[in-house]
């Protein structure tokens, strides 16, 4: 269930941030940047902030299946 909220929030801020940059104002579009630069950085350590966050809110982690023995 975590990591279904942090793909759907980072989709959220992606497309918002998209559509504040085309009709607002397009510095909007350095979230998009600051998004994509945290799952990437995410991708490489492992440690998300928004896992973090989400944690301390009460969402639950999943349990692992790479461990289960077949």
């Amino acid at each position: 269930m975590l990591n279904r909220y942090i793909r759907a929030i980072a989709g959220v801020f992606v497309v918002g941030s998209v559509l504040l940059g085309m009709y607002v104002n397009e510095n909007w579009l350095w979230f998009t940047v600051f998004v994509g630069a945290n799952l990437f950085q995410s991708a490489i350590t492992k440690w998300c902030l928004m896992e973090t966050f989400l944690v301390k809110l009460g969402v639950k982690r999943e349990e692992s299946n790479c461990n289960a023995s077949s």
